[in-house]
């Protein structure tokens, strides 16, 4: 996208989020696909999770509803924050974007909330890493929190099979793709009425793109290569997903023909 075409996008979102009385939300899904300007993501991330309401009205106050609903949340737990502090510790070497330290007592507080939120769910390393693009997307840390957690609500359904194939399905790429990938990948995602029945094509994408540069490893490479992912074109791996669900689909439709 050249100066003109993203100085035109970023009008077309301001155009929309500065709407006084409505978020026209059909619009705003539309654009996000394409994906988001960094300025704006949190805020579109908000809309498009159900954070925040088209309806403008009551803005305000459901604002300050969560913020004193996220204040009153239980934060402490020293067990588990050691545990945190030394995952974080590990994804901010790989992850420039979020190498500071104010983040690390985000992560914790976050993630501590949500566990005492949800007793039924216990610790795992792979919350750092689908926690981190809402603590680097919003500047609210109870924004970040209940985007995280609708997020969750919608993910925590999980598929029962082995090694990189369960981290690729259970956590949407969140600990193998490279954070300015993920972070674009997820502003199609948010967009997407059915983001997880679309994921596995976009596994399949990755495969697919990925398959001529695998096929000369030895198996220990492979592994790692799908457990790290290299920067991929996200644009044209979205746009092949989309094809193999098309071409799934028509499948599908003519063998259902001929029944």
């Amino acid at each position: 996208m050249d100066q003109d075409e993203a100085l035109s996008n970023l009008n077309d979102y301001n155009e929309i989020l500065q709407s006084e009385v409505y978020v026209d939300l059909e619009r705003l899904r539309i654009l996000a696909r394409h994906g988001i300007p960094t300025q704006l993501r949190g805020e579109v991330w908000k809309y498009l999770l159900g954070v925040e309401q088209a309806d403008r009205s009551k803005e305000l106050s459901n604002s300050k509803t969560r913020t004193n609903e996220y204040q009153q949340m239980d934060k402490i737990d020293p067990e588990v924050s050691k545990r945190i502090r030394g995952e974080v510790s590990r994804y901010q070497r790989r992850v420039p974007e979020l190498d500071n330290k104010r983040y690390a007592e985000t992560f914790e507080n976050i993630i501590i909330a949500y566990l005492n939120t949800n007793h039924d769910i216990e610790y795992n390393p792979a919350l750092v890493s689908l926690c981190a693009p809402f603590i680097y997307a919003l500047d609210k840390e109870c924004d970040a929190y209940f985007c995280f957690e609708r997020m969750m609500q919608a993910i925590e359904e999980e598929v029962d099979l082995n090694e990189w194939i369960t981290s690729w399905l259970q956590h949407l790429l969140a600990k193998e793709m490279q954070f300015e990938n993920l972070v674009r990948l997820w502003d199609s995602y948010f967009a997407m009425s059915d983001p997880l029945e679309f994921h596995p094509f976009l596994c399949l994408s990755i495969l697919r793109n990925a398959k001529e540069n695998l096929e000369d490893l030895e198996q220990s490479e492979i592994r790692t290569v799908l457990l790290r992912l290299p920067p991929m074109n996200m644009s044209m791996v979205i746009a092949d997903a989309f094809n193999l669900r098309h071409e799934t689909l028509e499948r599908q439709m003519i063998e259902d023909e001929d029944l």
